[in-house]
């Protein structure tokens, strides 16, 4: 009798665990799917404003782009909004946006690169897969928590930010702007794992599927945009190395 109940104890934790399994891969299965959709959508609006050149510099390249980078700055530092929405549409449609906006910002640059070597575009892009799937798999796999990490990366990123406008605004070095890139690139390799280990956890807090839906796409828009920033200093460090400086 006692063996019987021992065993059923045994099969219902087994049953709980791959139910929380089965659940988890179905979360990270929509994180993963609302991130490359993310990509592919950015990808669409870069072609889009690349076949639209006096509206790209209108909006991407005058003095409009620093409104848009406010826009997409602080879409980025509310982000974490997107959890207490009423509804997974509103987040959805925030994380649409924030796509957009990115499309829109990189455009001359990705424009101008694949109008002088296309390659150079797809090498980035995947160069930038690779690490990202590399990075995401440590953060899902590891038992260390990374907390730590993202605490020091968030400083890390603003220091690199201000150096950047720095660059753009006062020296214009190449060499600088080179440095910088490679520091953005391994800085945000390791935010990608930290981010990748903190939607996994986030899985655990949601209390509901309506929750979890938003924490999924709170979750792709932070993995999106580490995925974009790595691709656009990837770029720049390939076509500097290219010498189109």
């Amino acid at each position: 009798m006692e063996m019987n109940r021992h065993q059923s104890t045994v099969m219902d934790r087994s049953g709980a665990r791959a139910d929380i399994d089965a659940g988890l891969r179905s979360y990270m299965l929509k994180v993963y799917n609302y991130m490359a959709l993310g990509v592919a959508f950015t990808g669409l609006i870069v072609l889009f404003m690349s076949t639209n050149q006096e509206l790209m510099y209108t909006l991407a390249v005058g003095p409009a782009k620093w409104v848009l980078l406010i826009a997409l700055l602080g879409m980025g530092w509310f982000s974490p909004k997107i959890i207490s929405m009423r509804s997974s549409a509103m987040a959805q449609g925030y994380y649409w946006l924030y796509c957009a906006l990115w499309g829109v910002m990189i455009s001359p640059m990705v424009a101008f690169y694949l109008g002088k070597d296309p390659m150079l575009v797809g090498r980035a892009f995947f160069i930038t897969a690779g690490m990202f799937a590399g990075m995401s798999l440590i953060g899902y796999t590891t038992k260390k928590d990374l907390s730590g990490f993202g605490r020091f990366a968030m400083m890390a990123c603003i220091g690199l930010i201000l150096a950047s406008l720095a660059n753009v605004f006062f020296f214009q070095d190449v060499g600088m702007s080179l440095v910088i890139s490679c520091g953005m690139v391994l800085l945000f390799a390791g935010i990608t794992a930290w981010e990748t280990q903190e939607i996994k956890n986030n899985y655990f807090m949601a209390g509901s599927s309506e929750a979890a839906g938003r924490f999924a796409i709170f979750g792709a828009l932070q993995l999106y945009g580490s995925f974009v920033v790595m691709f656009v200093h990837l770029l720049n460090i390939l076509g500097i190395m290219n010498g189109d400086d």
